[in-house]
């Protein structure tokens, strides 16, 4: 039975593969994409980092994939970690007081600057993943600096599915004022100023929120276990 399911999968992937395969442009055709992209990315979604209007505005179904497969991937690591059972108490081992203040004073401003790079993704390099991973970093420093700190699970679980909630709902509101999901339809105000865009930071935000509040829950568990 397992070979039979195996076999099923495996076609499935391969037909998924073909047919992938036959869409993606090649030689001129894809020229012509990276040109149009390139010559009206700015005009039609407002951002000046092409980049991100590709990836939130063009291909921005693929990115709530990519938001969904590391939720699975967040889900899947506490599955496989503790398996229905309760986590072992661990009395954590006191830092220095060097590192302990360093981390607690460099947790802000590392802070402070992923929540820059994501609201800024549509004005330069970055955005919500970058943005997100920033963040969970700062989490891991102060783990490593104050192990005796414990991390709010709840309030990361409300912000992540809050951040979510917004993202799907954004991208209803595009399909019902336009015809097609996470279309762009608030204004795009003036280019390479912080409010312009229209939906594209509001996207980021939360992409950043979602991202660093899985991923610190991700560090919070290879710690406990």
């Amino acid at each position: 039975m397992r070979k039979l399911i195996s076999i099923f999968l495996l076609s499935v992937m391969g037909f998924g593969i073909v047919i992938t395969l036959q869409n993606i442009p090649f030689g001129a055709d894809k020229a012509r994409v990276s040109d149009y992209y390139v010559n009206k990315g700015v005009k039609e979604t407002g951002a000046v980092n092409i980049v991100t209007a590709v990836v939130v505005n063009y291909r921005g179904f693929d990115t709530l994939g990519e938001i969904a497969v590391l939720f699975t991937g967040a889900i899947g690591l506490g599955a496989v970690l503790f398996g229905g059972k309760k986590p072992r108490e661990k009395k954590p081992e006191p830092a220095s007081l060097i590192l302990r203040t360093g981390c607690k004073l460099l947790f802000p401003v590392i802070l402070l600057f992923g929540i820059y790079v994501f609201t800024h993704g549509h004005l330069t390099p970055g955005g919500g993943f970058q943005g997100g991973a920033i963040i969970a970093s700062a989490f891991l420093l102060i783990y490593l600096g104050g192990r005796e700190m414990k991390f709010n699970k709840t309030a990361a679980k409300v912000t992540e599915s809050f951040s979510g909630l917004i993202f799907v709902i954004m991208g209803l509101l595009g399909l019902t004022s336009g015809g097609y999901f996470l279309l762009n339809f608030l204004p795009k105000g003036t280019a390479n100023t912080l409010f312009s865009a229209g939906i594209i930071p509001i996207i980021y935000i939360v992409i950043g929120l979602k991202v660093g509040s899985e991923l610190a829950g991700i560090i919070e568990n290879l710690i406990e276990d």
